[in-house]
């Protein structure tokens, strides 16, 4: 059983899509010759002609969002697995450097495990490479607070203020996109002496 309210409403979809499109009679113009029902046509289909190449534009736009946000989704699915493991490569690299200093009394052991974890790091390091994963030492470039996270500030002679005297930790991206900022310690202009009073 139908209501008003539902009668209300088919009745203005109706109304509606009557007034998008009306199909031609075969009556007579009002002006009693062809040329209003030619008329009449031709704005018609200049109307079905615009829509069709809006929504050809908009169908357009929707498949370029979707490529991007595929090509987004493969990229970088990963980020959060990456980050991880970007932690475990960074603790392989504390690890080794934790090892004391090379020297002719070492123990074999220590000569071993040195060698060790040098060749695992290295070829952890290259597997990420090959999967986007990069890691990159900023020693010796201009500081970019996008990629490096200040932790100290140094007066160095020689040095422009600005670059970075010392990586703590190197800066790691996932295709381009930063995952870890490098930690550094950057030079300062030197410091005025105090005016001496007169």
């Amino acid at each position: 059983m139908i209501t008003d309210h539902e009668k209300t409403r088919q009745d203005a979809e109706t109304s509606h899509e009557d007034s998008v499109w009306t199909e031609p009679t075969g009556e007579a113009a009002p002006d009693g010759g062809g040329a209003g029902r030619i008329a009449h046509l031709e704005t018609a289909l200049a109307e079905m002609r615009e829509r069709w190449v809006r929504s050809e534009a908009e169908n357009a736009n929707v498949r370029s969002r979707a490529k991007r946000d595929l090509d987004d989704m493969r990229h970088f699915a990963i980020e959060t697995f990456a980050r991880d493991v970007v932690e475990a490569a960074e603790n392989l690299r504390r690890g080794r450097e934790t090892l004391p200093p090379v020297s002719d009394e070492e123990a074999p052991s220590i000569a071993g495990i040195r060698a060790g974890l040098t060749e695992t790091e290295r070829g952890f390091v290259a597997l990420l490479d090959r999967n986007g994963i990069k890691r990159v030492d900023p020693t010796g470039t201009a500081f970019d607070p996008n990629l490096h996270q200040a932790m100290a500030e140094l007066v160095a002679d020689g040095q422009t203020p600005g670059t970075i005297l010392q990586a703590l930790s190197p800066t790691w991206t996932l295709n381009g996109r930063l995952l870890r900022p490098a930690m550094v310690v950057v030079a300062k202009p030197p410091t005025d002496n105090p005016a001496q009073p007169r």
